[in-house]
């Protein structure tokens, strides 16, 4: 089967650590033809979508002390053709956040792929609908107290209610943005103004859930099933498990509550055609939707001896 990835600049990408890369080395382990482009390179042409689409050949990571192990070379990108998606057997889009207009942009020109021919993944009507904070709000019963807004006045009461709590952009990624906030810190409206843009974009606030400090954890979750898990536990002095400010990663099960929380959210995430997610739970409540680019894959092999790219591209290719 032909593959296609939808992604950010090849070398851009880390092959230790991008789930892209794991799912692009599974399906060529696999026998299937890997294709690359970016969301700058699509079009629509005579009412379907195209894109100009190369070829990829991968020198996979191997495991070494506790860590993969890569070679300067890992790629090489054969020579191209501008082409009909639906020649493709299955795209993903594995664009990083922000949802930037261009990137909405990208979703509307893949609209214009037939899904009775080629899988998207995830739907880029889906993509569009969930925002990746506020699409959170659609479980509030496994939320934590949570508040979107833009005004500093209920910010600053919500804050004083809970005595602690985190504020995040609606449009961030890997913990960018995100603040602690308590009631006595004289930097309080300063924050709140630079977040909200002086009270032009709302932001969310989350009730601060002490459990923070033992670990984030990122559970994968495919058509709506956990396959993974991966604890992501905050490091030095940063209250943020984020493996991008330098969290720690460790090996982790999932819990009966967070069994119960995917069993929350599956039916929506697969009526939206959100097939490949990534939600982040703290001390037993979700605090997170992650539909556009989840990471894990790496991790959660690494630590558990498994193969998570290979699982998610034989769905795929069972559901061509």
């Amino acid at each position: 089967m032909k593959i296609a990835f939808i992604l950010d600049p090849i070398p851009n990408l880390d092959p230790t650590h991008d789930s892209t890369v794991a799912m692009m080395e599974a399906a060529q382990v696999l026998g299937h033809e890997v294709w690359v482009t970016q969301a700058a390179q699509l079009s629509v042409v005579g009412g379907k979508a195209h894109a100009y689409l190369q070829p990829l050949e991968l020198v996979p990571v191997t495991l070494g002390e506790n860590r993969w192990v890569t070679i300067p070379e890992w790629y090489q990108l054969r020579e191209g053709a501008f082409l009909c998606l639906e020649e493709m057997d299955a795209v993903f889009m594995r664009t990083d956040p922000p949802v930037t207009v261009p990137y909405l942009y990208a979703t509307y020109i893949l609209d214009y792929v037939d899904p009775v021919k080629t899988l998207v993944v995830n739907s880029p009507q889906g993509i569009r609908t969930a925002n990746e904070k506020m699409y959170t709000l659609n479980f509030s019963t496994v939320m934590p107290e949570t508040i979107v807004t833009q005004d500093k006045r209920v910010i600053r009461e919500f804050v004083e209610k809970q005595e602690a709590a985190v504020m995040k952009p609606l449009g961030g990624k890997a913990g960018e943005g995100i603040l602690f906030l308590q009631p006595g810190d004289r930097n309080l409206n300063s924050l709140v103004e630079i977040s909200t843009h002086q009270g032009k974009e709302p932001v969310m606030i989350q009730s601060y859930l002490p459990a923070a400090k033992d670990g984030d954890k990122r559970i994968i979750l495919l058509n709506g099933k956990p396959i993974g898990a991966v604890n992501r536990i905050p490091t030095g002095k940063e209250f943020r498990g984020n493996m991008a400010v330098g969290g720690r990663v460790a090996g982790t099960e999932i819990t009966d509550r967070e069994l119960f929380i995917c069993n929350q959210v599956a039916p929506k995430l697969v009526q939206d055609g959100l097939y490949f997610v990534g939600i982040d739970v703290i001390g037993g409540y979700l605090t997170e939707v992650n539909v556009t680019s989840p990471t894990g894959i790496r991790e959660i092999d690494r630590l558990n001896g498994v193969k998570l790219g290979e699982q998610i591209i034989h769905w795929v290719t069972g559901n061509n």
